[in-house]
């Protein structure tokens, strides 16, 4: 009898053990689905819908706005005041060192003639915010650091060629070479346009990896149930706003844009989306907006979704300029424009550079580093380069990329 009761209470204990396991896991599992703020529907995010604090779909619980594109449109900015400093040949010399404190942020770099108004240069130069720690920041640490030195390397580059701005260019010179309408571009000895080197290199190393390798990938494995400190937002839905705020400066990705008329300013990926990926350029927004409504909701799955669509489009664009402006060489070429072939050039090899970071469609540094190989690999580097050179590129691009 006593054996009977000792198996009763037994098997009563495993019971209730049982259900307050089950109970557990219940409550576990409800823990990582809830979500801090009240879910959105997505059928408000109508057109016209702004992405900035003046949308009050985006709010806390007091109606504050919980969107801080603070971060990423100073990257935007820093990335502004590289390329328009480095334009500055054709009136001046370049200063290496600026450009390399430019790209690290240090010695506050920016002044109004890199960041003219309403870019604030003095908020830029005390932000902290830069650009060399994001370039290939989806990689290792040591392989990063190639990327990062190979930019620097360019900007040294630029500043030291920046002194033959009144040299004609020649195959083993540095100079300058004009397109048929009169403009100039500055070439190295190998006749390669760096400044092109390094803002189509940062749209890849920045642009593409940052935005879509790390805060659209990676980053959508942060903290979506606290607060950051101090802050009414979590870290998943700053990670979104900075992807957003370092795409464009406007609460309206391309508003109003037609394929022949570009509606909004913009700049660097944010600008090639719109020329070079025609059929999906006007997804892009929505799906920013759906995307972080999906991070309010703490819908995963839409999340993914959202992220996926976003930088398989952007490495799309920047496949496709890529391959049009090699194209763009050959019409110069054939018009007998040394100039517009050179700036052509440029743009592809940067462009072609960057396809190392597009990794949803599994290129690596190695697809890249074969095509400039091929393109530029001999001594003489683009005054050697030949049609058949560009189409045998073009065609491995293209079938890379489905384009």
């Amino acid at each position: 009898m006593k054996i009977q009761y000792f198996k009763s209470l037994v098997f009563i204990a495993l019971a209730v053990a049982g259900v307050t396991s089950c109970k557990k896991d219940t409550v576990d599992q409800d823990s990582r689905n809830q979500t801090l703020r009240p879910a959105i529907d997505y059928t408000k995010l109508v057109e016209g819908t702004k992405y900035d604090v003046t949308n009050t779909i985006f709010v806390d619980a007091a109606g504050k706005s919980t969107i801080d594109l603070t971060t990423g449109n100073f990257r935007y900015r820093v990335f502004q005041g590289i390329n328009t400093y480095s334009g500055v040949w054709k009136t001046k010399l370049i200063d290496g060192n600026v450009l390399k404190n430019m790209y690290s942020n240090t010695g506050n770099p920016f002044t109004g003639e890199s960041n003219p108004a309403p870019a604030d240069f003095a908020a830029i130069n005390v932000s902290g915010v830069q650009l060399r720690n994001v370039t290939a920041s989806s990689w290792d640490a040591a392989s990063a650091e190639v990327v990062r030195k190979k930019i620097e390397s360019d900007l040294a580059s630029l500043a030291t060629i920046s002194a033959s701005a009144n040299v004609a260019a020649v195959k083993g010179t540095a100079g300058y070479v004009a397109n048929n309408a009169g403009t100039k571009y500055l070439l190295d000895a190998k006749g390669l346009e760096v400044g092109q080197l390094i803002q189509k290199g940062l749209i890849g190393a920045f642009d593409l990896d940052y935005i879509g390798n790390v805060l659209l990938n990676k980053g959508l494995e942060a903290d979506n149930k606290t607060l950051v400190s101090g802050k009414n937002y979590t870290k998943l839905e700053q990670n979104w706003d900075e992807a957003y705020g370092s795409l464009t400066l406007n609460p309206i990705y391309l508003a109003g844009s037609t394929d022949a008329i570009r509606g909004t300013t913009e700049s660097f990926i944010g600008s090639y989306i719109w020329e070079y990926n025609k059929a999906n350029y006007a997804k892009i927004f929505p799906a920013f907006l759906k995307g972080r409504a999906a991070v309010v909701n703490n819908d995963a799955t839409e999340i993914k979704t959202q992220a996926l669509f976003l930088r398989t489009q952007i490495e799309y664009a920047i496949a496709n300029s890529a391959w049009n402006y090699l194209k763009k060489w050959k019409d110069g070429s054939t018009a007998q424009d040394a100039g517009a072939a050179a700036h052509a050039l440029g743009e592809a090899l940067g462009f072609i550079y960057s396809l190392r970071f597009a990794t949803v469609h599994k290129a690596d540094a190695k697809f890249s580093d074969d095509i400039i190989a091929s393109l530029i690999g001999t001594d003489g580097g683009a005054w050697d380069l030949t049609p058949v050179k560009v189409t045998a590129a073009q065609d491995a691009i293209k079938a890379k990329f489905g384009l």
